[in-house]
């Protein structure tokens, strides 16, 4: 049986409390406390569940008639919206008599730990596993494997040469320098010899470098464009639940911190492990003793590095959140600089950016306190190892053998210890930083791959029914909300005929924009159907569907670009007569050609230099492009003075007549010419009539005109 649990923690005496409300299928209502169920009852014996934001506390109860409120249970603040979304599945079950459930639930305390979750994200960043999300970054390089692995046998070549130098070096201490013989030319030789190695180490290098990188581009760059496609592909519920800035720095700069790992941790790990093992190989073969002194401080190494590694992870983590806040605060503001300038706030936004990238830097800052804490010992404790074998090595050469170090030790074999102790140590103070270097990455990847798995609501179609879009639309008992206890249309029944104009009316918030972006698909009705020629528009291909629909909505977006490139963002393979013909349609023609390029002229992002008129008058142009079947107009011509709405107002009445039409409009009037009104209530049909019908039967809409009337009486009587 399906529940909904809101965990409290509070008792009624304002005491910590672990309990538990669990609202069933069944409708029943029962309080836990631990192990204990301390009541249970029926939600059928109430009228209504409440939740009020109390003085230090939160308050749950219940109302029931004849009867005095019930106090459910207390919690501290941080539970106000699990109580609230308790209170609303319980009321939907009260009003419809049936359950429903969020399809996520939204996980406050991870499972296997019990730590908080993040909001944000839906894994626990200590738990999940680092070694399955980062095989699955490194399985985005699979096309360029075969380039990612010549670059690096290739790459092989410089290392050993570069391997080769302590050698020589010996030779050349051993030989010449501390018995002070041989000649010049043997010395040049040497010396020679080493700057070949470098010549040609270097020049292959950077062939490979070039290669690999050029690669690990590309594999960049695929994620990156895999990543903005599941947008794209996405229904809307997902911009709903994140930011603009979130999504932004998820696709561009997460992409980029997975590729320098990638990029990295391919070219790294290589260089180390090979270096590591030849040097390793090298020592043991002249003097194993020495050798294994080397290697004394590991244990305690990876110890801390285990220790510590949980703890870095989850700051991290904060970290990166604070910065996805710092960004969407950010394109917040740019992006509505023209109300903040309007309304003289730019203190107040200056002051709201500066609070969060102060509360950014001093989570850095303290990262980087627990950092500079905890590995510069770390890095002490390795270097011990280079202590040793200083002391020891140079008391052979001096002495001959120490303790348990039998032997002498000549000062070339010391040189060449002291010169692959780097190549040693190198790849342990790598990983010393590693854990700081991946706990970031990892965060980073966890963002992207959520994006990538986050499914759509719009499931795709395998074998998609594309039916003529000719206009007949009908609505068979549709029931929606953004969440399914919580009901924006109910039971809508509405039947649209070809050629017919269709006037949504109603108060804000019940629901006129939804019924249009149910009819665009940008969101599946919970329950009932949409049919377009009696196809399922869940059975018909969306590129089709939106090839035959023009929209134009109250906000029009205009994109940075000419006003050609704008309007023929409708139909890309528009000719120039196409382009002129839409917009002398949409009475666009004239202003266009008044301005310096005409046409070509650039308009700039969101069309911010021109009129509100002037950038309606390019939305329509663009939605009519394509001649749709279907037009959709959303308070096309609200917030508009008079004279620009007449103007629009008759383009609009040209361009609807004989194509099927759903119109939204703040101003009855603009509607008394559409063959039937659909007036809209609490989500459901209220009317649905004629202009004058509606009128006669002096009912809900007859309410609207008459308001509307003495509102714009007022208006013209003061002079507003």
């Amino acid at each position: 049986m399906k529940q909904f649990i809101f965990e409290y923690d509070l008792g009624i005496d304002m005491n910590p409390l672990d309990g538990k409300l669990i609202f069933a299928e069944d409708g029943s209502i029962s309080n836990h406390a631990g192990d204990s169920e301390l009541f249970r009852f029926f939600a059928s014996e109430i009228t209504e569940a409440v939740v009020k934001a109390g003085v230090g506390c939160g308050l749950l109860f219940v109302k029931a008639e004849g009867k005095d409120d019930r106090i459910l249970c207390r919690f501290t603040m941080t539970g106000l919206k699990q109580a609230g979304e308790f209170c609303k599945i319980v009321n939907f079950f009260i009003n419809n008599g049936t359950a429903a459930f969020p399809e996520k639930e939204e996980k406050r305390y991870c499972e296997e730990c019990g730590r908080p979750m993040v909001s944000e994200i839906n894994v626990c960043v200590f738990c999940y596993s680092k070694l399955g999300i980062m095989k699955r970054a490194l399985g985005f390089a699979k096309p360029y494997m075969k380039q990612i692995t010549i670059s690096q046998l290739f790459g092989l070549i410089p290392r050993i040469l570069f391997m080769l130098s302590p050698l020589f070096i010996r030779h050349l201490v051993n030989n010449f320098l501390e018995p002070r013989t041989g000649v010049w030319s043997d010395i040049l030789l040497i010396a020679g010899g080493m700057l070949a190695i470098r010549v040609v180490a270097d020049a292959v290098q950077i062939v490979t470098a070039r290669v690999f990188n050029k690669a690990t581009i590309a594999v960049t760059n695929d994620l990156r464009v895999h990543t903005y496609a599941k947008l794209q592909g996405h229904s809307m519920s997902l911009f709903a639940k994140r930011t603009p800035g979130d999504l932004i720095r998820r696709i561009m700069d997460d992409t980029s911190t997975i590729n320098e790992f990638v990029s990295d941790l391919g070219r790294w790990i290589v260089d180390l492990f090979f270096n590591f093992v030849i040097a390793f190989a090298i020592l043991l073969y002249f003097n194993w003793q020495l050798t294994l002194l080397v290697f004394l401080p590991v244990p305690i190494v990876i110890f801390a590095l285990r220790r510590f590694w949980g703890v870095m992870m989850a700051r991290f983590e904060r970290h990166w959140r604070q910065g996805s806040r710092c960004n969407s605060i950010l394109h917040d503001i740019i992006k509505g600089i023209r109300t903040v300038k309007s309304f003289g706030n730019e203190e107040r936004e200056i002051a709201k950016f500066s609070r969060a990238t102060r509360r950014h830097a001093k989570i850095g800052e303290e990262n980087e306190i627990l950092w500079s804490l905890l590995f510069p010992p770390i890095g002490f404790i390795m270097g011990v190892g280079e202590f040793l074998i200083l002391f020891v090595g140079g008391w052979m050469v001096l002495n001959g053998s120490w303790w348990i170090f039998s032997g002498d030790l000549l000062i070339g074999d010391l040189v060449l210890f002291t010169m692959y102790l780097g190549f040693i140590y190198g790849p342990l103070r790598w990983m010393v930083h590693f854990p700081r270097w991946l706990a970031n990455t990892t965060t980073s990847m966890v963002k992207v791959f959520e994006v990538l798995d986050d499914e759509s609501e719009l499931k795709p179609i395998s074998s998609p029914h594309n039916v003529p879009i000719t206009g007949n639309v009908h609505y068979d008992g549709v029931f929606f909300g953004y969440k399914s206890y919580e009901p924006v249309l109910k039971n809508i029944t509405v039947d649209i005929k070809p050629g017919e104009m269709i006037g949504l009316v109603g108060k804000s918030g019940v629901g006129k924009s939804t019924m249009i972006n149910l009819a665009m698909r940008l969101y599946d009705p919970n329950t009932g159907k949409i049919k377009i020629n009696d196809t399922d528009l869940r059975d018909i291909d969306s590129d089709h569907l939106h090839e035959n629909m023009g929209v134009v909505f109250q906000d029009s977006f205009l994109f940075a670009g000419s006003f050609y490139e704008n309007i023929v963002y409708g139909k890309p393979d528009a000719t120039f007569e196409e382009v002129i013909a839409a917009s002398k349609a949409a009475n666009a023609h004239d202003f266009i050609t008044q301005t310096s390029d005409g046409y070509n002229t650039y308009i700039g992002e969101g069309g911010q230099n021109l009129s509100g008129g002037e950038r309606q008058r390019l939305s329509i142009a663009r939605a009519i492009i394509k001649n749709p079947d279907i037009l959709i107009l959303d308070e096309a011509t609200s917030s508009l003075d008079v004279e620009t709405e007449a103007s629009i107002q008759e383009s609009l009445n040209r361009i609807t007549q004989g194509r099927t039409t759903i119109a939204i409009a703040h101003r009855l009037s603009t509607l008394r010419n559409a063959d039937r009104l659909v007036v809209l209530a609490e989500g459901g049909v209220e009317e649905v009539g004629t202009h004058a019908e509606l009128l006669k039967k002096k009912g809900m809409y007859y309410n609207l005109v008459m308001a509307q009337r003495q509102n714009s009486r007022k208006q013209e009587t003061t002079g507003g």
